[in-house]
């Protein structure tokens, strides 16, 4: 799993030149320029055009860049597929993924369209059949023959075909996010939570990123840039857990702890296991603190 923060991914509007250019200057750490939803069927070629335009220009740092394209059960995902072969992009975002063979055919269309071999794919889980099936599309990114490296969950439309309620707290659906969860872990993918849909409830939204920071979730998708810094702060690691794993690594550097598995560390038993999660905390850190000033 490739360690970089990804605490906060702002979709944006693919037709939406002002909301591209502000993009730029937004702390997010990454963007989902988006061919999808928020384009209507008419617009989807000036959608492809004015997503060149802008991944052309660059000017976004160390953000992640990708691009939603339309599902595999539309007549537009091959051409947006072709529109976006010769752009240096971090992802293509496939929504509503149902199984394994969805995956086997879009990372075969990415090949034969001439989409770079660095881009990642990332798909959307949103229907039930995903979160049925979601083991073995996992496992796709474990045979060589898929670019998949992360999982979007999309709760609203898995609500939306399943009749669950969306409920603050989620307990509907919590027993479904933690098999996405442990199927992306147990196959080294990255996940994005859902987004969340009232703006202008930032209480909710804080309350439903630490849900999912809780969940082993490594950041959210979102929608409105008021949203970014709260995600950013949550998905972070805190001052005090960056603190204790820099003591975890220091101790098991110490000559006399170098062969051992378990040490007593300020009275408490630490073991390796600790050790490799103090790493990557510190690594995600070390990540957030380089995009920090790589955008300044």
């Amino acid at each position: 799993m490739d360690i970089r923060p990804r605490r906060s991914l702002l979709y944006m509007p693919g037709i939406n030149a002002r909301a591209h250019e502000k993009a730029r200057t937004l702390p997010a750490d990454g963007l989902i320029f988006d061919l999808e939803d928020s384009v209507a069927p008419e617009e989807k070629q000036n959608a492809r055009a004015r997503i060149n335009e802008t991944v052309k220009a660059a000017g976004f740092g160390a953000r992640e860049i990708a691009v939603r394209i339309n599902g595999l059960d539309s007549p537009f995902w091959r051409d947006d597929l072709a529109s976006l072969a010769k752009l240096p992009l971090d992802a293509i975002v496939l929504p509503k993924v149902s199984v394994a063979t969805d995956i086997a055919k879009v990372s075969a269309a990415m090949r034969e369209a001439g989409v770079a071999s660095s881009t990642r794919l990332w798909v959307m889980i949103e229907t039930p059949r995903a979160v049925l099936d979601i083991a073995s599309i996992a496992a796709c990114a474990a045979d060589g023959s898929s670019p998949l490296s992360l999982f979007i969950l999309g709760t609203n439309d898995i609500a939306r075909e399943t009749h669950a309620k969306m409920i603050k707290g989620r307990a509907p659906m919590l027993s479904w996010i933690s098999q996405c969860v442990l199927a992306a872990r147990a196959y080294g993918l990255s996940i994005l939570d859902s987004v969340y849909n009232d703006i202008r409830d930032i209480d909710g939204f804080r309350a439903e990123c630490e849900q999912g920071r809780d969940l082993g979730m490594d950041g959210k998708t979102v929608i409105h840039p008021a949203q970014i810094g709260p995600a950013n702060e949550i998905f972070a690691p805190p001052a005090q857990e960056i603190e204790d794993s820099q003591k975890i690594v220091a101790a098991f550097e110490l000559p006399e702890n170098a062969a051992k598995g378990v040490i007593n560390l300020e009275g408490r038993m630490v073991e390796r296991l600790h050790l490799e999660m103090a790493r990557r905390i510190l690594s995600i850190s070390a990540a957030i603190s380089s995009a920090a000033n790589s955008a300044r």
